[in-house]
């Protein structure tokens, strides 16, 4: 099982990733955007979670994936699941770090700022991300990946181009790393609605068992 690949455009995932623990490959999709009836690909995205996340979601056992793709309620409770969670992100147009850095920066803040939540403490930890980025190329294939240990309420950042592994770092405020999770399982205001709904689809059959 775990040798298995899951082709994500073109980009191998594994079925599973050992941080802790195995957490397995529940959800997957893509960022892009339409330019002029173009389809601009920008990421390949792997969403991992412990299994044992279906213990937090027994609510909403049998409801079908398409009726859960668009439940906010249900990825507040997937994001806030005290369970292990962790994002594999390969970059498919190539991109500067500070770009990167920057379109995070402003949709955590927007999250922060909404929730009431943007203090200097999160002004703080947003700009330690930012210059984390900064200093990045972020080429085709090169790896972003986030860890969110269930033990604490932090975030694992690394990096990685050209099979590399280049740097590393902690957000150590908890809002902000909550946020982080939200962008990307967001529901209908995630960032990537695909992965959302491969998500919605795999955890309802789960919650099926």
């Amino acid at each position: 099982m775990g040798s298995e690949m899951v082709m994500v455009d073109e980009h191998p995932f594994p079925q599973q990733i050992t941080t802790t623990k195995a957490l397995s490959l529940m959800g997957h999709g893509l960022t892009d955007v339409e330019i002029h009836f173009l389809q601009i690909k920008f990421t390949a995205i792997g969403v991992y979670l412990d299994p044992e996340i279906v213990v937090h979601l027994k609510q909403w056992k049998g409801k079908p994936g398409n009726v859960l793709a668009t439940d906010d309620d249900f990825f507040e409770a997937v994001a806030s699941a005290p369970v292990a969670k962790f994002f594999r992100i390969v970059v498919i147009k190539e991109i500067k770090g500070s770009q990167y850095g920057g379109l995070l920066e402003s949709a955590v803040r927007d999250r922060l700022a909404a929730e009431d939540k943007y203090e200097e403490e999160e002004e703080e930890g947003l700009e330690k991300i930012v210059e984390f980025f900064q200093s990045k190329y972020c080429k085709s294939k090169s790896v972003i990946t986030f860890h969110f240990p269930a033990t604490s309420n932090t975030a694992e950042i690394a990096f990685s181009t050209e099979g590399k592994e280049d740097a590393k770092m902690v957000v150590e405020n908890g809002n902000v790393a909550q946020m982080i999770k939200k962008w990307y399982l967001g529901g209908t205001s995630g960032v990537s609605p695909s992965t959302i709904t491969s998500l919605a689809n795999n955890l309802s059959e789960k919650l099926s068992k």
